[in-house]
């Protein structure tokens, strides 16, 4: 017998972890952001630094998951090919957003702000500590290009250990880091009857104003 398809509109689930209330945020949004990322790793969620990066080229959004791998009072840093989709809308159309869904707490962050390159040498210090193979992968693909199999990258990837065989893989040209600064924040918990909480950190004078927004 055929199972019927499942109805998304029948999937609910009501959010009844905890409560966030003005007193328990931080008055630094980064302070917040590192209380929340460090929870989320102790409570062992799958890829906690995963972060839905939202772009565009003018015309059209586009979204993909992308990891964080730094963070401070200057933006959230992640790496990619230069001249990936990401890279090239972000070089038009710098404003960028950021989404943390973090749902095994019942939570979600999100980061708008303004995306920038970082330096050279912040870019060659965290490939150098990047594995072999993640490196050479780095130097494979051509992040976004259009190609005709997998054969093609397999190929390209035994060219790549050939050429690198003594395990000193440089930075590629066109690989490296992105910063995003950010210009708002948005620290969002499920609660039950859909009533969830949420905060918006906005700057304000060389601090931040904290708003509650209606759910």
């Amino acid at each position: 017998m055929t199972e019927p398809p499942t109805d998304p509109a029948q999937l609910r689930r009501d959010y009844r972890r905890q409560a966030l209330r003005r007193v328990d945020l931080a008055e630094d949004p980064v302070a917040q952001f590192r209380r929340w990322f460090d929870q989320a790793v102790a409570a062992g969620l799958d890829e906690p630094n995963a972060m839905v990066l939202g772009t565009s080229d003018g015309r059209r959004p586009s979204a993909r998951t992308v990891l964080l791998k730094a963070f401070d009072e200057r933006g959230f840093v992640f790496f990619t090919h230069y001249e990936s989709r990401k890279a090239t809308e972000i070089a038009a159309h710098p404003e960028v957003s950021l989404l943390f869904p973090w749902y095994g707490l019942e939570r979600q962050v999100m980061v708008l702000g303004r995306a920038e390159r970082i330096g050279a040498a912040e870019s060659l210090a965290y490939f150098l500590s990047r594995p072999v193979g993640s490196r050479l992968g780095a130097w494979v693909s051509q992040q976004s290009a259009v190609i005709g199999s997998r054969s093609i990258l397999e190929m390209q990837w035994q060219a790549m250990q050939r050429r690198f065989a003594d395990g000193q893989v440089p930075l590629p040209p066109a690989w490296g880091g992105l910063r995003v600064v950010p210009c708002e924040f948005e620290f969002w918990q499920g609660r039950t009857n859909r009533l969830h909480d949420r905060f918006r950190y906005r700057p304000a004078g060389g601090s931040w104003t904290i708003e509650r927004l209606a759910p």
